[in-house]
């Protein structure tokens, strides 16, 4: 009983770290961010925070952790590799948007994008985490709709990226850009149609090889 409670209290404490750490990323930054000031906001010293976050780095990826297992439907939508394709990227296709588009992911990408010229490797953690292995589903599923004639051979993640990057064509960067009146729903849905109706022209197995 008594284990279970301090493992508890300690898994309460270090999401209070992630939380607080997440608050001050977005409001003040990376680099202006300092693990004393975290361990400040939270109550207690610089050595009990390092106790579960050995550096800045690590308190970074957590919140990344966080947010990407929060918003990140694209990484949770059940695929049967051997569906049809449009179906899938359809699914795909609205769960990524539904996900980019949502507030913390956009403000994770404005924190990483203002931070990349003095801490690239932010960008890196952040791929690591959450586009790459959303790519990476995506990408095992066009391999074995390559190998079964549903689509036509090909390199799956050049495939991928691209689906991928006509998704992102219509809304992303105005809403990074904190324009208003894009990425409603039915905008988003337009811009996913164009891009399935777009790669099975590229990809399916009735297009042309070059």
């Amino acid at each position: 009983m008594g284990s279970a409670i301090a493992i508890d209290v300690r898994a309460g404490r270090r999401q209070a770290f992630v939380e607080a750490a997440r608050e001050s990323f977005f409001t003040r930054g990376y680099g202006d961010t300092t693990m004393s000031s975290i361990a400040a906001e939270v109550g207690g010293s610089k050595t009990t925070l390092w106790s579960y976050f050995p550096s800045k780095q690590d308190l970074f990826a957590a919140v990344i952790d966080g947010i990407v297992e929060r918003y990140s439907l694209a990484l949770s939508i059940q695929v049967d590799e051997s569906e049809p394709v449009a179906p899938v990227l359809q699914r795909f296709g609205h769960a990524v948007m539904t996900t980019i588009l949502s507030d913390q992911i956009l403000a994770l990408h404005r924190l990483i994008t203002g931070e990349a010229a003095r801490f690239p490797e932010l960008g890196a953690i952040f791929y690591e985490r959450g586009p790459k292995r959303g790519k990476a589903r995506l990408a095992a599923f066009i391999t074995a709709a390559m190998a079964d004639g549903r689509l036509r051979p090909g390199d799956a993640m050049i495939a991928t990226r691209q689906f991928s990057g006509m998704i992102q064509s219509g809304c992303m960067q105005e809403r990074l850009l904190g324009i208003a009146g894009f990425g409603l729903p039915e905008s988003v849905a337009r811009d996913i149609d164009a891009a399935v109706d777009t790669f099975m022209r590229a990809w399916g197995p009735a297009a042309p090889r070059g």
